[in-house]
């Protein structure tokens, strides 16, 4: 029984040290600027125990599945002049930003530790072609870097994966660098295979290794992580557009199947997901969206550029109204997420 109950304890350790990363840039960039922080929770619900800082209370709460960062004059008007809601708008800027950019920092020092034990990187230039090999009859040649795929920048491997993803007819448009000058291939061709309702580019090439050095590292990990930024945008725009239905989409029950599941094999499986989704969600919050720091950021940024604030009763209206929108699709893909796993 507890071979089946650690891995899912484990993806709710991990949910935890997201979200509490991510308030930890709220709170120590508050800190920073000078604004007071009331109290710094890791959980919800009843107090487990805590202590008192200088002017911050810390607490431990009894449900581990998320945290909060309680400013003062965060969500009402406050005399005190080191309350939020009385700091200049770039200061609050900062401020609200810094959660998300706190995860995507998560997701490059994770990124870094999974690449530590790698000894060549692999690129995006073409080294070879396999025996029965398509693509070369259509232009692509040994030695061509590939930089865009149906106008879409290429940085690793990785994106260049997701870019093989879910064309139907086999046929693609590429960037490549060849001998110094940039050539466009126009209707390469792939044979495709079919995967869980997806279609898939059939990779007939090879590509060259990069080997290891500190430089080679350091970068490698940036791209590494630019290209989980871009694939989680590039979802997003192709949800939106139709290309993707729900079912691509999962909740935080899909999540932590996936997570227990990378558990139950290795850390080395476990670091690219956690990796992925501490990306995710400096993505998904940074959009401008209301109730997401996204949102807040849009209403600050009207203020630095109108030089009066929206009233506070109607930020407070459509956040509410963009949270309870939030929720509802929550309870929509958790519900598949649920049907998912029963059948």
């Amino acid at each position: 029984m507890l071979n089946n109950i650690w891995p899912y304890a484990v993806a709710v350790i991990v949910f935890l040290i997201l979200i509490v990363i991510h308030e930890f840039g709220h709170f120590i960039s508050a800190k920073l600027l000078g604004v007071k922080v009331n109290e710094f929770a890791v959980g919800f619900g009843p107090k487990l125990f805590g202590f008192k800082g200088k002017e911050t209370a810390y607490k431990f709460n009894l449900i581990p599945l998320g945290g909060y960062c309680a400013m003062e004059g965060e969500e009402e008007a406050s005399g005190d002049e080191r309350a939020f809601c009385n700091k200049k708008p770039w200061k609050r800027f900062i401020i609200v930003s810094m959660g998300a950019i706190f995860n995507i920092l998560l997701g490059f020092i994770l990124i870094g530790c999974m690449l530590l034990p790698t000894k060549t990187f692999t690129t995006t230039t073409v080294a070879g072609f396999y025996e029965e090999a398509v693509s070369c009859n259509y232009g692509l040649k040994e030695g061509d870097k590939i930089l865009k795929v149906d106008g879409r920048r290429i940085f690793t491997t990785y994106d260049l994966s997701y870019s093989f993803t879910n064309v139907t007819d086999g046929t693609i448009d590429i960037t490549v660098l060849r001998d110094g000058e940039r050539k466009e291939l126009k209707g390469v061709k792939f044979d495709t295979f079919e995967e869980e309702g997806f279609t898939y580019l059939t990779v007939d090439f090879t590509v060259e290794g990069d080997k290891r050095t500190f430089g080679s590292f350091i970068s490698q990990t940036v791209k590494t992580t630019v290209s989980y930024f871009a694939v989680i945008w590039r979802s997003l725009i192709d949800l939106i557009t139709g290309k993707y239905g729900l079912s691509a989409v999962s909740g935080p029950v899909g999540v932590t199947a996936t997570i227990g599941s990378a558990a139950k094999q290795s850390l080395a499986n476990l670091l690219p997901i956690m990796a992925l989704i501490t990306v995710n969600l400096g993505v998904f919050n940074l959009l401008p969206i209301p109730a997401l720091d996204g949102g807040r950021l849009v209403f600050i940024l009207f203020e630095m550029i109108s030089g009066k604030p929206v009233p506070q009763k109607w930020e407070s209206v459509i956040h509410a109204v963009g949270f309870a929108v939030l929720i509802a699709i929550m309870i929509l893909v958790t519900f598949k997420d649920i049907f998912g796993l029963i059948f």
